[in-house]
């Protein structure tokens, strides 16, 4: 199993990236956070996995922070939750606003989550509610603007499920509302506009 992957970083995408290390290119599957905090093209990184092995796949998922690594195996322990579904979750809501949610038994924030209905959410909460850690106090780091990063908002919302025609009205809203920013805040902003 690999439980660690450090190396360069070849490409990155929204929900995806490739790591070499010693010649092999890994394809790990990520978060939207762990995307908007990964370093440039060509430099390193190191990133925690879970290798997730099914009868006809064999799928890595990355995370910057062990805390994610966490909460992310915890969601797969919920039935109906897999691991798209809990790394879909993860790009949903900051890790430490959905321990709030689940520990403050919120349906309402957990079902705007795309993919979270509200018996899903009910079974989050039932199943997790005792399992998870207390909150940290600490912030997480902002993230600097990316290039093309308007695209890359549009992408990563296609990629959950939704239409582009909707991802583009949805992201035009954001920024005729001068929410401009960094991916994270534009993407989090164009989800809740999809989710209403």
């Amino acid at each position: 199993m690999i439980a660690h992957l450090r190396g360069t970083l070849l490409t990155k995408h929204p929900n995806q990236v490739v790591v070499e290390t010693a010649g092999v290119g890994y394809e790990v599957n990520i978060s939207v956070p762990t995307f908007s905090e990964l370093p440039a093209n060509g430099a390193e990184v190191a990133l925690h996995i879970h290798t997730h092995v099914r009868e006809d796949v064999i799928a890595l998922y990355g995370f910057l922070r062990p805390a994610e690594k966490a909460l992310f195996e915890k969601l797969m322990t919920v039935s109906g939750i897999g691991a798209k579904l809990a790394i879909t979750i993860l790009s949903g809501m900051a890790a430490d606003d959905m321990a709030a949610a689940i520990r403050g038994n919120d349906l309402a924030r957990l079902t705007k989550i795309p993919g979270i209905g509200k018996k899903t959410a009910e079974r989050m909460v039932l199943e997790l509610r005792d399992k998870l850690p207390p909150v940290s106090g600490t912030a997480t780091l902002t993230a600097s603007p990316i290039s093309a990063v308007e695209e890359d908002v549009l992408s990563a919302l296609v990629n959950l499920g939704y239409q582009r025609a909707a991802a583009e009205k949805s992201l035009a809203s954001v920024l005729k509302n001068g929410k401009s920013g960094s991916f994270d805040a534009m993407f989090r902003e164009a989800l809740a506009g999809l989710s209403k």
